[in-house]
Order: structure tokens, then sequence, then C-alpha cells
């Protein structure tokens, strides 16, 4: 069948909202379509193609047109994973759709399905920007999340061929053989054949099973839930998939079908409105009213809903109001995407991550932790002054064009003053504000104690009436009043809160039963129908659904329409519904589910009570499908949401939130949604999509709103899974989150949270240091350093400490005397031996870098003293190590102390930062003696250090640093050195980027790195092998063993 159906001579069904098909007449005859249109349908039997192209282009906002620098950046990168597509594959597998090729010449890619449901996810990514920002993260390195103003000034904009994945996701469906379907016209079958065709209205929706024939298909009204054929001419497959997957897996009824319904355009109402038409009570609990006679609107007015509660402004009471006989235009619209309908639930799903602030806060202060206080650092790293910054000549010229023309500081105040902007209140916020009469729900404030407390162990007889006088006046109040609301939610507290000294839950159930009774004797209404409730409850907490049906019955008959208690009226029809849902039975008054729908969603704060509310809050959503309201089927998605919350389930959350995120799109539902979907992502391990989510939410609120410190944490763990760094390097920051870490030290800065605030600095600079831009890092651990003095002498020791440390890395040795000179003279006559002995290692560090050998000498020779006394081992070997790197008059380190630092570092246990720093050690000994012509031990040397790059993964920095020493200083016979001295790692080994040794591209047998001609690495390797058995923690005799080759 292979495609979607067609109908010639007809334009092919529009795909958007409370469209029109494709058919003039409104009714027809099953047996017309089957004998006209038999032979004008068809199926195309020419194989679709099942690929679909993606195409992107790099944009930016400002100019409105493509950066083609970045475009040619974004270009060549993908060019370079065109035969190294793993990461691209992995990317599109998250993205729930599968890689067929690359084609970097044109900025594209090849992808294609093979489920409806892939393309179901992947068209909800595509429109909610992740596919996009995705992208960013696969062809962006780290000189454009740097760059803040280039971040929010570049967009990637995706274009792919809708009409094709419209026509793929038929054809998928076809393919699986059961899907829903909407009826282009109403069908009325002849009588003849009454029974065994469907009576169907135009866009009722139906269940269809596809079968051999290709006129006519088996199906079962979703309206009315009978079963017949269908005519295949009249029927449109769902267009939006969402629909497809939530009426397959929430099967059930959706009422039945009203044309005279309005939904249209218009939006949620509330305030007063005006009737259009007389309509006299038919069922009790219903308001009776004149044509042009003013309602006030009691919660809200949803379109597609067929009723609401109203008040009568001339008479005052209060009752259902059928929808249609209102004027629409008449009442207040609240905002095209609102699904809030107070405070109290827009901030309910904020609190989702709240109470993991501690713990976050706690992650950011271990990330900004740093050791400078009590380990010395070595001299000799290479100097980043003359690399590239953050943004320097070295990196594409549209890396430039959005640079910040202030400074740091500049930047940062603008920066600051975009987030703490305000804007102003809208008309919608006003409603939600907005006073009213008492019948709006309250909102509870918390309870201290409660107001009954009964004791059930009072031997008390149940036909004494006073041993329940204190019950029944606390449950006959005529209203809700605060001490009601522990009677509604999940957890049952009123069974401990308000009655005690009962064993089992039956003496309860006796009890209650009991005070039932005696206030149906009294006529104490409320009373009565609160019992009633409660015993309701009761049973459906031990599955009694009958026996619950009975109780919640009888309270509603009770009230007789009243509604002074909207809450208690809420939970009786909302929970009567339910059991009529589950148990598939239909009650007498038809609409009653239509009333209970209502209740539940055009009421704010509703409190669910049991976890089958499930069932009215999916017959809720049902309806919005049908009559194609996005305003009800957003706020039956946010019921969901927030039930399923409630009920722990948080796996069943995800579509419902990335629907509602596509139904708003707009604050502030977006804003909650965006703090739901990033909760959701991580815990689904979703990396892509929980850092997208959240740096997008950012982007389009960059001047509104500051990110709670638990989304910065969960971008921060989650951007070092999509660069796959280990966990044992957990401590290293992705420049990807840097955008996320500026924008949360606005919200720092309004909350005045200095210690946060300090943090985020220091994890800015070390993501800074890390990609060897010095700017930056210098900027922040100086606003670290202001902090850090307000805070604690210890913040401020620790501050001082890094950002002399930055100047030196920058090569501004001055700069850094200006901070530790100081620094050490007020620790004199103090007994901080370890933090005078780091002083003086630095300061012997800028004194060299000054060029003042002999004051650096003592320097150096103080800390080593230090160190001693501690008896810190590896302080020594560095301190050792700077001491041998001073040149004296003959321009010659000092190989002695070189050859004790080896041995303390020897003696060491193994640790990457430890061997980054014998690396080093080792390459100054390798130089020294390729000047003093001992090649033999330097190439040993070298290779020691090799072995060691190659040990800790340093395939990007250590390895090219040791590789250019060796080919620059001496020939060492390694013919995979040979001409440019470069190459690049491929399947475990080194291969020389133009070179004519053979490769190898097999890992070892222990899946090392494999040799990559047999004569150019046997002996590094052998070397190699023997190296690994004595380290980690090399032991005395074995570093004899290992060291006494090279007769030092």
């Amino acid at each position: 069948m292979g495609g979607c159906f067609c109908i010639p001579g007809e334009r092919s069904p529009s795909w958007g909202q409370g469209r029109e098909g494709p058919f003039k007449c409104s009714t027809t005859s099953s047996q017309h379509i089957a004998s006209s249109e038999k032979e004008e349908r068809c199926f195309p039997h020419q194989k679709m193609t099942q690929d679909l192209t993606l195409s992107f282009s790099v944009k930016s906002r400002s100019r409105r047109c493509v950066n083609g620098s970045l475009q040619e950046a974004a270009r060549r990168r993908l060019w370079a994973l065109e035969n190294q597509d793993q990461d691209v594959r992995g990317l599109f597998k998250d993205l729930s759709a599968r890689l067929v090729s690359i084609q970097s010449q044109r900025a594209q890619f090849i992808i294609t399905f093979k489920t409806m449901e892939e393309i179901w996810k992947f068209s909800t990514y595509l429109k909610l920007g992740y596919v996009s920002t995705c992208l960013e993260y696969l062809l962006f390195d780290h000189k454009y999340w740097l760059n803040s103003r280039l971040v929010e000034d570049t967009e990637i904009q995706v274009s792919i061929d809708d009409n094709h994945l419209e026509n793929m996701y038929i054809s998928l469906l076809i393919q699986e053989g059961h899907f829903v379907c909407r009826t282009l016209c109403s069908v009325v079958p002849p009588v003849e054949k009454d029974g065994e065709y469907l009576t169907l209205c135009k866009n009722e929706l139906i269940s269809v099973k596809l079968s051999e024939d290709e006129v006519e298909w088996g199906g079962v009204s979703l309206v009315t839930g009978q079963r017949g054929l269908v005519p295949v001419s009249a029927l449109e497959p769902l267009p939006v998939p969402f629909h497809q997957w939530f009426l397959r897996n929430y099967p059930g009824s959706c009422g039945l079908f009203r044309k005279q319904d309005w939904t249209g355009s218009y939006q949620i109402g509330r305030g007063r409105c005006k009737a259009m038409m007389d309509y006299q009570q038919q069922r009790k609990g219903e308001l009776s009213f004149r044509q042009g006679e003013n309602l006030e609107i009691i919660g809200f007015v949803i379109p597609g809903l067929q009723w609401f509660v109203g008040k009568s402004v001339s008479s005052g009471e209060v009752g259902f109001v059928p929808t249609r006989n209102i004027d629409p235009g008449s009442y207040s619209p609240m905002s095209k995407n609102s699904v809030f309908f107070s405070d109290e639930e827009r901030s309910s799903l904020w609190t989702l991550g709240s109470d993991r602030k501690a713990e976050c806060v706690t992650f950011l202060h271990m990330l900004s932790h740093t050791d400078i206080t009590s380990v010395y650092r070595l001299s000799g790293f290479e100097s980043i002054q003359n690399l590239p910054n953050d943004l320097s000549a070295s990196q594409p010229e549209g890396f430039k064009e959005a640079r910040p023309g202030g400074s740091w500081e500049e930047t940062q105040v603008m920066g600051s003053r975009r987030s703490s902007s305000s804007v102003d209140s809208s008309m919608e916020d006003e409603l939600l504000s907005a006073t009213s009469d008492s019948y709006h729900l309250p909102e509870p404030d918390d309870l201290d104690d409660p107001e009954l407390f009964m004791d059930l162990n009072t031997g008390g007889d149940e036909e004494e009436a006073e041993n329940f006088t204190s019950i029944l006046t606390f449950l006959d109040q005529k209203g809700y009043t605060d001490n009601f609301k522990n009677l509604y939610d999940f957890s049952f507290s009123f069974l401990t809160s308000s009655f005690y000294n009962f064993t089992e839950e039956d003496e309860l159930v006796v009890y209650l039963e009991a005070s039932r009774k005696w206030a149906k004797r009294r006529h104490m209404t409320w009373a009565h129908a609160r019992l009633c409730f409660l015993l309701g409850r009761l049973s459906i907490r031990k599955v009694k659904l009958s026996q619950a049906r009975v109780y919640f019955e009888e309270a509603i008959h009770i009230l007789d329409g009243a509604f002074e208690d909207l809450f208690l009226v809420a939970a009786l029809y909302v929970n009567l519904a339910a059991i009529y849902l589950k148990q598939r039975l239909k009650h007498e008054d038809s609409t009653l589910l239509e009333k209970a729908g209502a209740l539940l969603a055009c009421l704010p704060d509703h409190e669910f009570s049991a976890k089958n509310e499930l069932d009215v809050v999916a017959y809720v959503l049902r309806q919005g499908i049908v009559v194609g309201s996005r305003p009800l089927e957003a706020r039956a998605c946010f019921l969901a949401i927030r039930l399923l919350l409630s009920l722990g389930r948080h796996e069943e959350v995800l579509p419902f939130a990335e629907r509602l995120q596509i139904l708003s799109g707009h604050p502030p539902v977006s804003d909650a949604m965006a703090a739901i979907l990033s909760f959701l992502y991580d815990k689904k391990y979703l990396p892509y999509f929980a850092v997208a989510s959240v740096q997008r939410w950012c982007s389009q609120n960059a001047q509104r709103i500051s990110i709670p410190i638990w989304q910065v944490s969960l971008v921060l763990q989650n951007t070092t899974k999509l660069l796959g760094i280990p966990s044992s390097s957990w401590d290293e920051v992705s420049a990807v989150a840097c955008p996320t870490l500026k924008q949360a030290l606005a919200g720092c800065e309004e909350q005045t949270d200095r210690s946060t605030q300090r943090a985020l600095y220091l994890i800015l600079s070390k993501l800074y240091l890390q990609h060897r831009s010095p700017t930056g890092a210098i900027y922040y651990l100086s606003q670290a350093l202001v902090l850090g003095k307000l805070l604690s002498e210890q913040e401020a020791f620790e501050s001082s400490l890094c950002l002399a440390w930055a100047y030196l890395l920058a090569s501004q040795a001055k700069k850094a005397l200006d901070i530790l000179e100081p620094l050490l003279f007020s620790l004199k006559g103090t007994q901080c031996g370890i933090q005078k002995g780091v002083v003086h290692n630095l300061l012997g560090l800028a004194l060299q870098d000054e060029g003042q050998m002999s004051r650096a000498a003592k320097s150096y020779l103080q800390a080593l003293n230090r160190a001693q006394e501690a008896g810190n081992m590896r302080n020594q070997a560095v301190a050792m190590a700077n001491l041998g790197n001073i040149k004296s008059w003959t321009q010659q380190p000092d190989r002695d102390y070189l050859l004790q630092a080896v041995r303390l570092y020897s003696e060491l246990e193994a640790s990457k930062e430890t061997d980054v720093e014998l690396v080093q050690v080792l390459l100054w000994l390798a130089q020294d003696m390729v000047a003093g012509h001992q090649l033999t031990h330097s190439r040993f040397c070298y290779e020691m250090a090799l072995l060691f790059g190659l040990r800790n993964r340093h395939l990007k920095t250590l390895c090219p640093q040791i590789l250019r020493h060796v080919s620059l200083t001496m020939n060492t016979g390694w013919l995979w050195l040979s001409n440019s001295g470069t190459g690049k790692w491929r399947g475990g080994c080194w291969s020389l980027l133009g070179s004519s040794t053979g490769t190898s591209t097999q890992p070892g047998p222990s899946g090392g790195p494999s040799p990559v001609s047999r004569r150019a690495c046997a002996y590094s390797s052998t070397l190699g092998r023997e190296t690994r058995q004595q380290r980690p923690g090399w032991g005395p005799d074995a570093s004899i063993t290992s060291f006494r080759k090279m007769s030092w």
C-alpha cells in the first residue's frame, strides 16, 4: 500500500486544525461512495522513497541572513564526520531518526524512519527546536560557546520537506494497519444495510482496522462506541501523531458528538458573559436564565466543553451553564496559550527540582573546588599568552563579527541589567490576581492543629447521639474552609490527622457509617454529604468501586444542587465519573461525564483525591481532540502532568509535557514546561534534550528570568555526557555549559547568594583556563576575589592564589607578584606552613618568569622546606622539579633536582594529575640529555613521556606536544615521526597523516595501542608493557629496575 491514499480530482486533505474535507456535500450515502468513488480512488503502487533530506543553515539573528563563515566552518566539521559518523548516528538515534548518509557539501543529512512512533518523536523534537540546538552541539567547538554574544546572535535553521514527511507518516500508519481517522463528511447508510454500516457525523473519530478490501474498512466510533463498516473514501487519518498515540494508549469513549458547540478561535475566558438564549433547568444543579441575562463565570469557561459553573447576577443562584447558550465574545479572554488558572498551579510545576537545591549547591561547590591552597604548581607549562584567546585570529571570521565591543566588565554589566529587567504585567496576570466573590476557590494556608481530632477508643455506644456531636458539627459547616483540605489529598492524611486510637481501618469505617446515619436523621446536609464522600474514598481504597459509587451518588443527591463547597462538589462528580468510566457503565444522567469534566478542567487548584481520576482527565483530553479545541487539549495535558507527577509516575509524563510545550510555546507555560522537560529528560538519560530544553528556555527568556540552581547543576552534569567525558573526569566543565552559567550568575546577584555566586565565578574561570582563554578567567577570578573577601579569610586567600596562578598562565608575572608578595607578608608570624609553602612556590614561578633566578631559587627552597616539614611527597617532587628547571649561568637545568623529582614521582600513587606532572619533568630531562648528546637516554625519556600521555588519553594536548619536542630536537629513528611529525589516532593507534608507512587500525590483544609498524613501535611497546606493570604505585625496588637502564 506504500503511501497516502488520494481522491483524483480533489485536493489532498489539509493537515491544519478545523479544516473542511474535500466533499462539497455534508451528507452522503455509503452506497454512493462505494459505487462512484471505487473507480476514482487509488493507492499509489510506485515505491515511495523512505528517505528524508534534512538541510541546515547557520544564520545571524541580528543581520537576518546566513552567516557565511560559520556556515563554512560547520560544513567543514560535517565533512570531517562523514567517514567517522558514530557521533552523528548516536545523535540522530536520540532524535528518533536513522542516519542514512551525510552530504557535507550541501549541508544535509539523509535520514529515514521505520515506525510511526519514530516520526512522532522526531517531529516533536523538530517543533521544540531540539534538532537545531543539538546540531549546534555537534558542529561548533568551544570557541563558539565561550562567546556569549555570538551564541545569542546565532541560530541553526533546519528545513525538511513537510509533505514528504506527512506521506511517510501515513504510509507507516497504513503499514501498521490500525489507526484513528476523522470523517470527511457525514455518512448515512442505506436502510437495508442499517446495522452493517456506521452512521457517522462529519469530523467524527473512527478507530479503523485495515482489511484487504480497499473500499470499506471495519471501524469503531469513538463517539458512540458502535462497530461497523466505513467507506474508506470518507476517512482521513488524524494528522497529529500525538493524537494517534494517545487514543491508542488511552482508549475510551469521547462522549456524544455535538455540532452546535462553538470552538473555533475562541480562547479560555472568565469574568462575566451574556446569555444568547433562554435556558430552563432540566436536572438538579443546572442554572435557569433568560436571554440577555448577565452571568458570572465561576472559575473559567473553556471552548470545547459543554458546561461551566456560573452564577446569575440578578438572582445570585449558582449552577451548571450550557456553553452553547452564551455569547463567546462577551467574556474576558485569557492569554492564547494560558493553561494555568492560578499562581498556585503555575508554581506547582516549578517545585519539581527545588527539593534538590541543597544537593545541587553542594555539587557546584565541589565542582569549583581547587587544591591550589595545598598543592604546589609546576612551572614550564606551555604559555597561553600567544595561543588563541577565547576569540582570536585563528578562528573563522564568523566567530569575531559578533564579538562584544566592550570589556569583560561592560559585557557583564549589560548581562546583569538584562537579567534584572522587569516585564509589565499582562491582562492575564491582572485577571488571575483579581478578587472575586466567595464562590471562587480559596488558596489554603498551612494548617497547624486540626480542628477535628476524634478518639475512636472511647467505648461509646453508636446509639448515643452525643458521641457523634463533634464530628457532625465539624463536617456540617456550610461552604469550604481550610480545615477540610486534608479530606481530599492522595495520602489520606485525615486518617491520622483527625482520628486516632483505631487499630484497623474497618473500625474507622464503622464509626463513619454510624456518623452518616446520625447526620441523615438530623437532616445535616453538609455533614451527610462529606461523610458519604469519606466513605466512598475508603471504598475506592479497598477497590470496592460499586460501593463507592453508591456513596458518591447519595452525596450528590443530598446536596441537591448546592455549590457552596466547590471542592466537595468537584470531588464527588469527578470520582463518580471515574468509576463509571472504569466500570464502563452509563449513568441515567447523560451529562454526568460532561459536568465532571467541566468541574475538573474549569476550576483552578483542583485537589486530586484518587488515581483513577486520570480516566476523567483522559476523557477531557479526548473531548479536546474530537472538537479540535487546542485550549481544552492544553488544559487536559496540564492536568495529566500534574496528576501523574503527584502519583510519582514520571515515566508517563513526558509525552503530555512535550505536547503542552508545543501547544503553548510562550511564557509562562513554556517556562514551567522547560523545567519539567529538563527534569524528565535527565531521568530518562537523554542528555542532549536535557541541556537543549534549558538552554532554549534561557535564550528565549534572557531578559526576564533567572535560572534555578538545580537546572544549572543538571546542565553541568549532562554536558559532560554530550562529549563522552569519562566519569573519572567529573570535574571537567564543558564549554557548552558556559551560557547557562553566565545566566545563573544574574540570578545569584538578584538573590544576593554570594557563596553560590562565587562558586559559579570559579567554575567559569576553570572553564576559560581549561580552553586556554586567560582574559575571561582573570575577569571571573577577580570577581571571585571580591566576593571571597566578603565571605571569609579562607575564601579570600584561595581566590587570591587562583588569580595569581591565572596571571602566571597568561604570562603576566608582574601582576602575580603584586598579589603574592602582600599575601606572603600577611602570613608572617603564623603557623600556616602549607599555605606559606604554596605562596613561596607560586612566588618562585613569578620571579622566574621575571628573570630573577636567584630570588626564584630561594623561594623554591623555602617551598621545599615547608613540604618536607609537612611530609608531602608530591609537593616535594614539584619543588624539586621547579628547582631543576631553573637555568644557571651555564643555561642548563640542574639534572640532579630533576632526577630526584622523577624518583619522588615514581613512589607516588599513580593519578592523572601526577602523570601529567611527570610527563613535564621527563620532557625537561630529555631536553637536557639531548643538549648533553645522551641520545639513548633522551629517547627513553621521550618514550616514557609519550606512554604516560597515551595512558591518560591526552591525544590532543600532551601527545602532540611531546611529538613536537621530539621532532624538533632529535632524530629518534621513529618512522612514524618522519616528514611533518604529525598524525592522528585511528582505531587505537597513532597514524601519521600523509605517511607512506604501513598502518594497522586493529587494536592489540589488550585493546590498547597497536604498533603503527613492527619496526617503529617494537621497542616502545615492550617498554610500555614493562612500565604498565610497574605503575600505578611504583615502589622503590620497582623504580630501580625501571630506571637503572638509563645509567643516570
